[in-house]
């Protein structure tokens, strides 16, 4: 074989910001793509490697397959030599139907499925069940009372009224509509001769029923803002009413805004007033009562579902082995282990069976030979299966857990453990930071089964920031030297240990350690924040103390309860105390369930006064849609416009601020109504996505783009990374500030106009820490960051930890879940979580200063921190 075959050649990359790229990447390696966001490297690996070998292959397929498939542009390249068909595995969050699970992403639920059908313990005189009958998401599966949800949800009093001491009047019934709407039924209602002045609860209960309840639609003349008695006059003189109103009971109004409205808002308004609760049907367990009789090791298949992948791999490894106890003594050990008479009375209310699996165990027959044949071969594959998410350490997902609810890392690792089982030879994967999420003892799992991806005769193409992956890199490709127009370069392609003598490099001194950062000494907690008896997830009656005033972080392997804590219980908590709403669990997509109101159990015992202002600053997007932006989201576009607004020109033309808004008519290009491109249906081809012909992107008329301000017109400006605007901004405070603060922590690459569906969850972050360093600083604020170096190059890093300290310095209390050890180490607080991930961890293992809990035997994390610290001079 020819030396250059065991190469990629890329020639003349100029994808995004790449410089006219030359490189050699080597086949069969574990290559990683280094340096500071947006300094090209994913242009390189994602938008000019993988998208030509995706082009390619798409070549030799036929024109009708290729509409069924999504398809990335045509990289800008001269030409790239050497490339193997390539599989990407990119960041994302989950799917948006909350239908989608850990078992579908896997196709675990294929074959558990399968299991049950072929090997399961059937109650005596009931025909077997193909395996489409142990899936929720088929007609002839799904449980017909929660149609497959595992959930049903009601209109109650309590919910749509949650203040009996008011009147009508006074809006008691929170669930009718805002404004003009609710008005209008009110008025309605003192026409149907109602008393609307009375505190809610002294009305008769037949009149509170009718009115909350009733499918009845009167239409009745209305009179507003004439008095009760002004009202019944004039129906008794049959005076000209205002119009005639139609009435619409509460709980009718919430199910049909909630059915029919197109608008997000609306569903998630009106869905506040809809209580979920387990379907007493299927238990929660989602499928029908002939699915549910059916047991394997004595469990039906809805209850397996919901253990643990490592709780399911101990049920199933005994027949993965051949070794299958009676059944009707498995069935006997499973009742002995349930303690909860609240679920067998449910089941009974149901019509159910009053045993766990949903079957007389007396009536189970044996396994017969063949079946136990069947089940040992289904069983040990789902072992083996499930043995290789152990090893990415998500066994404490369960095979049930909706893919709406997992992060970006967790989805990834997933598709990962599925590419592994594949066994494919000679293909490029590309991933995406697959150590995002990750604590570093998980990450030397993750190491182990790209190490193994490659064993079996692959490249491994890694995008990461994570210095340990770096180390154990075969080949480094390091790009940049910094952000945007200022990166685009291949400052060094080789052995890891070559960066070293790279000075333009800003990975090498953290690689290198060739500049560690000093010493800090922690700051003295005064003030403390105690939690007590905090329920969520595997919190069990946890009792925590958060310190006051200083920087937190809190740690431990995923799964582990950090998020749970933090993001959760001390945020409702703290929230519920300062008067905010209840957390919604924002459903996604086409999820057809509505929102529901989740809370943690516990309560604040003390040092709650000590916190005037709670803010969430989390990884979920800043906007739905391309209309979103960064510009728009921190408020820095409005003092834009008004700039255009102000100039000599737009005054002549009488423009005001909104004529420069692309979401405006009459500022906007009316072609593409605001969007910069249009969609060009063709014929047995996927839709294509073009630049509009009028606009050109732009996304302005022509005579709005005729406005300059300092020679831009307004889209040239959206145009602008945040570095070139806060040099075109020098002397504007009111842009120039949010702008800084954006270069500040680490984004000074994004351009201003850049759609909020292009971000990713750690930049959503980041801008809205962003917006809220605008404020003016009073103190006593907690601020919650979930995971904020994310997507973080170390030297980004080091910007967000100056601006985390200058808040602590400012006198607010900052709290933050983190896998990052020199973050961690840099921290005055820690609080370690664990031991394990699920079942197996929602307890604080250690607490105190980083040197402190360094020192801890039982915590995972303390080796990784220990090692960290060692690091500081």
């Amino acid at each position: 074989m020819k030396k250059h075959d065991d190469f990629v050649r890329v020639r003349g990359a100029r994808e995004h910001n790449l410089k006219d790229v030359d490189v050699d990447i080597p086949r069969d390696a574990l290559v990683v793509f280094s340096g500071v966001s947006g300094s090209g490297k994913s242009s390189l690996a994602f938008g000019t490697l993988y998208a030509e070998a995706q082009r390619r292959y798409f070549e030799s397929v036929a024109p009708y397959a290729r509409r069924l498939i999504d398809q990335v542009g045509v990289p800008d390249v001269d030409s790239i030599e050497g490339l193997p068909p390539a599989v990407a595995l990119q960041q994302q969050r989950g799917t948006a139907s909350v239908r989608s699970s850990v078992g579908s992403v896997t196709t675990l639920s294929s074959l558990l499925r399968m299991l049950y059908s072929r090997a399961g313990s059937y109650p005596a005189s009931q025909p077997m069940l193909y395996a489409e009958d142990f899936s929720p998401n088929t007609a002839q599966g799904a449980c017909p009372e929660c149609h497959g949800l595992g959930h049903v949800y009601a209109v109650t009093e309590a919910s749509m009224v949650p203040d009996p001491s008011l009147s009508i009047r006074e809006r008691a019934i929170a669930a009718w509509p805002p404004a003009w709407h609710g008005q209008n039924l009110r008025d309605i209602l003192v026409t149907l001769g109602y008393d609307v002045d009375v505190p809610w609860r002294d009305l008769p209960k037949k009149q509170r029923d009718w009115i909350l309840f009733t499918e009845e639609q009167p239409v009745v003349p209305v009179y507003p803002g004439f008095t009760p008695a002004e009202t019944r006059t004039a129906l008794r003189r049959k005076t000209e009413p205002a119009y005639m109103g139609t009435f619409s009971g509460a709980r009718r109004y919430v199910l049909h805004t909630f059915a029919s409205t197109q608008s997000a808002l609306m569903k998630k308004r009106v869905s506040r007033y809809m209580v979920g609760s387990v379907c007493p049907l299927c238990d929660g367990r989602r499928l029908k009562r002939e699915a549910l009789s059916v047991t394997f090791a004595g469990r039906d298949i809805g209850s397996l579902s919901q253990l643990s992948l490592d709780r399911m791999a101990e049920v199933l490894r005994p027949a993965s082995e051949g070794r299958f106890e009676s059944t009707r003594e498995a069935g006997k050990a499973t009742l002995s282990r349930k303690a909860s008479g609240k679920a067998t009375a449910r089941r009974v209310a149901a019509g159910g069976s009053a045993h766990a699996g949903g079957s007389d165990v007396r009536r189970t027959p044996e396994l017969s030979e063949d079946k136990r044949i069947a089940a040992q071969r289904i069983t040990y594959d789902l072992v083996q299966r499930i043995a290789t998410l152990q090893g990415l350490g998500l066994g404490y997902l369960s095979m049930d857990r909706a893919t709406p609810t997992l992060s970006p890392g967790e989805l990834q690792r997933l598709r990962l453990a599925t590419q592994i089982r594949s066994n494919l030879f000679g293909v490029v994967y590309v991933l995406d930071e697959p150590t995002a999420g990750l604590h570093p003892a998980d990450s030397a799992a993750l190491h182990a089964s790209l190490d193994a991806l490659k064993q079996s005769g692959n490249t491994v193409f890694v995008v990461e920031h994570d210095l340990e992956m770096m180390r154990r890199a075969d080949w480094l490709v390091d790009v940049g030297p910094d952000a945007g127009q200022h990166g685009g370069r291949i400052l060094h392609s080789g052995p890891p240990a070559g960066l070293a003598a790279v000075e333009q490099s800003r990975t090498a001194r953290y690689l290198f350690n060739q500049q560690p950062p000093a010493p800090r000494t922690p700051r003295t907690v005064a003030a403390w924040l105690q939690l007590e008896g905090l329920q969520r997830n595997n919190l069990q009656g946890l009792s925590a103390r958060i310190p006051l005033g200083v920087l937190t972080a809190v740690t431990g392997v995923s799964g582990s309860g950090k998020s749970s804590l933090v993001s959760q219980a001390l945020v409702e908590l703290v929230g519920l105390q300062l008067g905010h709403e209840p957390q919604v669990e924002e459903s996604e997509g086409d999820d057809p369930r509505p929102n529901l109101l989740v809370q943690s159990a516990g309560r604040i015992a003390s040092g709650g006064e000590g916190i005037r202002r709670l803010v969430n600053v989390d990884q979920k997007p800043i906007g739905r849609t391309p209309r979103s932006n960064l510009a728009t989201y921190t408020g820095l576009f409005d003092h834009v416009r008004k700039l255009f607004a102000a100039t000599r020109q737009a005054r002549a033309r009488r423009y005001d601020a909104g004529r420069f808004s692309f979401n405006v008519a009459k500022g906007r290009c009316d072609t593409c109504e605001g969007e910069g491109f249009t969609s060009v249906e063709l014929l047995f081809m996927p839709s294509v996505y073009a630049p509009c012909p009028t606009c050109h992107g732009a996304r302005y008329n022509a005579k709005t783009l005729e406005v300059t301000w300092e020679g831009r017109n307004i889209a040239e400006v959206l145009d602008m990374t945040v570095d070139d605007a806060l040099v075109f901004f020098d002397q504007q405070p009111a842009v120039h500030k949010p702008l800084a603060l954006l270069q500040a922590i680490g984004l000074g690459y994004l351009r201003l106009g850049q759609p909020a569906t292009e971000l990713s969850g750690g930049e959503a972050q980041r801008i809205k820490l962003a917006t809220e360093l605008q404020r003016a600083q009073r103190g006593n604020t907690l601020y919650v960051l979930d995971e904020p170096t994310t997507g973080l190059h170390p030297s980004d890093v080091d910007k967000l930890m100056v601006q985390l300290h200058g808040l602590v310095d400012a006198g607010n209390t900052v709290v933050a879940v983190e896998h990052d050890m020199r973050v961690v180490a840099d921290a005055d607080w820690v609080i370690d979580m664990g031991p394990g991930a699920g079942e197996r961890g929602g307890k604080i293992i250690s607490e105190g200063t980083p040197r402190h809990v360094a020192k801890a035997k039982d915590s995972i994390t303390a080796p990784f921190l220990k090692a960290s610290l060692d690091r500081t001079p």
